[in-house]
């Protein structure tokens, strides 16, 4: 879609009414799908001078009309080339840029995006779009870290016993996740996402790129089609929740990854059980009980809802960096750099050097 179209399908969608809220037992976090919200996100960075370099910088490139749509990017570099590039498998779309041997490479992305709260009526089946071949055979097929055999079939199988619907199975699979999994807060970053790993060792700690693409395993494994979705928070949680949204305008370390499942009678449904176990972990005083009615009020309303405080960038596993010679990204949320040919740490923004800033806009 050109941008020209998509503005315009997004007044038309802004001039409607808000949907109905929707009945929840405990309001107390009940995201509803208005109203739309503008934001713009920054990333600076600056590698070690001298020597040749390539960075690639994620891009929103997630257009949903229901839930958040794209509003362009700009750069401001001194790059020998700068390129807006797509990943064929799952259409990640990233800034690369490359710099020769003397330069101190600098750049600077702007990315607009609109999004606001998404909240699935499972109370009421309908008739979704359905998904195409491809796309089924794209969301319920393996990565490298991802396998959907094995003993990730296995727990999967153990876990649906008797869930007679794709909602009962995705739902059975989202408790057991959440039941089963910790927040670890010294694991790197958002964690590996190397589920075959996790349910190996039995050892189901970890980050949102852990535990949510062990929900999107699981859920695949047994035919369910499910994605995960990477991304950044961008502002405050509305609901007072702390730990579930981005207090500062700099949102450098705010990497967030969540998780969709598509139902025969819902479409894409917003899950994110690793938020779930962040409220219990972080939530001020925090080490809350899965029993603690924030805790509790979260896992009711994140099977089905999602605040959209937050910039979705891509969907894609074993993202391959055009002119890199490494193996694939696992994902790609973080910029990423090398320099004289060395993979720079992006989990390490101070050294790297990058920093990351999100604010609010005025409505157009």
């Amino acid at each position: 879609m050109h941008r020209r179209d998509l503005l315009q399908a997004g007044l038309a969608l802004s001039a409607t009414a808000c949907l109905p809220r929707f009945a929840r037992a405990d309001d107390t976090f009940a995201p509803t799908p208005c109203p739309w919200r503008r934001y713009e996100v920054v990333t600076r960075l600056t590698l070690p001078a001298g020597k040749s370099a390539q960075a690639w910088v994620p891009l929103p490139s997630v257009t949903e009309a229901a839930w958040t749509r794209p509003l362009g990017n700009t750069w401001a570099t001194n790059a020998t080339t700068a390129e807006a590039v797509r990943d064929p498998a799952y259409g990640v779309e990233m800034l690369h840029l490359t710099w020769a041997a003397g330069e101190t490479p600098t750049a600077e992305v702007t990315s607009r995006f609109e999004g606001r709260d998404r909240a699935a009526d499972l109370a009421r089946p309908g008739t979704p779009s359905p998904l195409s071949a491809d796309e089924r055979r794209l969301y319920t097929a393996a990565t490298d870290l991802i396998p959907t055999d094995g003993l990730v079939r296995q727990t999967a199988e153990k876990i649906t016993t008797g869930a007679a619907t794709d909602l009962a199975k995705a739902r059975a699979i989202y408790e057991w996740v959440v039941e089963n999994t910790f927040r670890k807060a010294s694991v790197r970053g958002c964690g590996s996402g190397n589920v075959a790993q996790m349910l190996a060792l039995g050892y189901l700690g970890g980050k949102c790129a852990d535990i949510n693409a062990l929900f999107v395993g699981l859920a695949r494994s047994v035919g369910l089609p499910a994605r995960d979705v990477y991304g950044i928070r961008v502002a405050p949680s509305a609901f007072g929740y702390k730990s579930l949204g981005a207090n500062t305008e700099t949102v450098t370390k705010a990497q967030h990854c969540r998780a969709e499942v598509y139902l025969s009678d819902y479409g894409w449904v917003p899950v994110d059980p690793a938020d779930v176990r962040k409220v219990a972990l972080e939530e001020p005083p925090g080490n809350r009980d899965i029993a603690d009615p924030k805790v509790r009020a979260a896992r009711g309303t994140l099977f089905g809802a999602w605040e959209t405080n937050w910039l979705a960038y891509n969907m894609g596993h074993d993202v391959r960096l055009p002119g890199s010679k490494e193996a694939p990204n696992a994902f790609l949320m973080y910029p990423e750099a090398e320099v004289a040919g060395w993979r720079l740490d992006c989990l390490d923004p101070e050294r790297f050097a990058y920093t990351i800033t999100a604010k609010q806009l005025s409505a157009a």
